[in-house]
């Protein structure tokens, strides 16, 4: 991966989390940014096959799209 197509985050994991994190990443010889990495994309893939997921974000489209509508009617 690139470095200019990154973006840096700040993430807060409790203690716990965060050593059992650091404890995967030195077993596999890894660091813990590219583990992280690898667990968020797993998520993000997963969620995109989620229908509940989907349909929540119909949802929010849906609200986002609304308020839009009344904001331009105010002017």
């Amino acid at each position: 991966m690139a470095k200019d197509t990154t973006k840096n985050i700040l993430l807060r994991l409790d203690p716990d989390l965060a050593e059992r994190l650091q404890t995967v990443a030195s077993v596999e010889g890894r660091s813990v940014s590219d583990v992280a990495r690898e667990a968020i994309a797993a998520l993000v893939d997963q969620r995109r096959q989620d229908t509940r997921f989907s349909r929540l974000l119909e949802e929010n489209l849906s609200r986002h799209e609304e308020s839009l509508r009344r904001l331009r009617s105010d002017d």
